[in-house]
């Protein structure tokens, strides 16, 4: 089944929200579209799949976006209740639409859900909810989208923009299939009322890791434990007003060596040694490790913590054995539940796996406004995790993508979207 057939059952939506609070989308059935007018299919309704599809809207070019949960912004949905952008207000908006000032500097997990909900309202999104794109295949000029009920549809671009934190990550420890103990990823975490009173261990140390720590300590947990494997670079989100965001824009293109001095300069000025508490600085630089995909922690709480006794920093997790955990300095602890922050995958595999378009590491090889050469047309969004922050990144990226499509497809209007 193409586009220029019915499809039933497969729905879009127009004026996505009736009202900030509603989670639901009204439908209406999916009109056919000619061979012509195949539309730019947009995978995934998160921050960065909205955004594309309003910078296109916005040059009059048809963009369908595909999600496979029942709502946008579904993982920030699933995040902790504490959790804040690590960015600043101002500098978080989507194209054509500012966040209110009512949200504070550092906007909550749940007004960044109602902003989403009010940003796909605005722009008229068309939206599919309930449908799951599993592979994208080219096919002459265009692309064929394998959906959800063996539906195939075509579009003359796709992007995608599944995200960053697709698929929880949990590493293959040994004896991890016996452990006897309570185990889950941090992605099941939303606050610390569950482990009142237990002992509780997180493993990892970014910035989910550290945050979550920093929650469960605060929040009654009868002791709180912090495995490390790497030592982060720990900044303040403020230093005398000014955030950290801000640098991090600032020194993005500079060279990585002068880079590290200064980051080894600012830390020493700006976050205390942790050394006597299991934390030592890091002896690679803020750049370097950056290049490698490790972003510096933001202190909303850890430094304190583990200064004031209530946040342990103990080896990194080696192995499980019945209701132990077995740590990298051969001490044995047997925590009542363990926390896994180990991270995500992004999943791309299934998708475009086959397409040569995903180095070693599963993410894409081209992002932004850069199709890979194997595969002209198809976009990738929200793969990176810049230090200048995600959401200012996914909106430059939504307007090059946006422009880039236009202008290969003809349909094109000279006009960017006012914040």
């Amino acid at each position: 089944m193409t586009d220029s057939q019915p499809k039933s059952g497969l729905t879009e939506t127009h004026s996505v929200y009736t009202s900030l609070r509603s989670a639901f989308m009204s439908t209406t059935p999916l009109a056919p579209s000619s061979p012509a007018g195949h539309p730019v299919y947009v995978i995934g309704a998160g921050p960065g799949g909205l955004a594309v599809a309003a910078a296109l809207r916005a040059r009059g070019v048809r963009a369908v976006v595909l999600e496979r949960s029942d709502a946008v912004g579904a993982s920030w949905r699933a995040h902790y209740d504490r959790l804040r952008l690590h960015t600043t207000r101002r500098l978080s908006a989507l194209p054509g639409l500012k966040m209110p000032r009512s949200f504070g500097r550092w906007v909550a997990r749940a007004d960044v859900v109602r902003y989403l909900e009010k940003y796909a309202e605005k722009h008229e999104l068309e939206i599919v909810t309930g449908v799951e794109v599993f592979r994208v295949e080219r096919a002459g000029a265009d692309w064929v989208l394998h959906a959800t009920g063996g539906r195939r549809l075509t579009g003359r671009a796709v992007v995608v923009a599944t995200g960053f934190n697709h698929t929880p990550r949990v590493p293959e420890w040994p004896g991890l299939d016996r452990y006897e103990g309570e185990l889950s990823h941090a992605r099941e975490y939303r606050h610390p009322g569950p482990y009142a009173g237990k002992d509780v261990l997180v493993v990892g140390i970014g910035n989910t890791g550290a945050e979550i720590a920093a929650d469960l300590a605060e929040g009654g947990a009868g002791r709180v434990r912090l495995a490390v494997r790497t030592v982060p670079h720990i900044v303040r989100r403020t230093t005398a007003g000014w955030p950290a965001q801000r640098t991090g824009i600032l020194v993005r293109r500079l060279p990585t060596g002068l880079v590290d001095r200064m980051g080894a300069l600012m830390a020493r000025a700006g976050t205390p040694d942790l050394s006597a508490y299991g934390l030592p600085r890091p002896d690679t630089g803020l750049a370097t490790r950056m290049r490698e995909g490790a972003v510096p922690v933001q202190d909303v709480g850890l430094i304190d913590a583990v200064r004031a006794g209530k946040v342990g920093i103990v080896a990194a997790v080696e192995a499980f054995e019945g209701g132990e955990v077995v740590l990298a300095d051969g001490t044995r602890i047997a925590p009542d539940a363990v926390i896994a922050a180990t991270g995500y995958r992004r999943a791309l595999e299934p998708l475009v796996g086959h397409l040569n378009v995903l180095d070693d590491r599963g993410r894409p090889v081209a992002h932004g406004p850069r199709s890979p050469r194997e595969a002209p047309g198809l976009y990738f969004t929200g793969f990176t995790n810049p230090i200048s922050g995600m959401f200012r990144e996914l909106a430059i990226d939504a307007e090059k993508i946006a422009r880039r499509i236009a202008r290969t497809t003809g349909r094109g209007q000279k006009r960017e979207m006012p914040l």
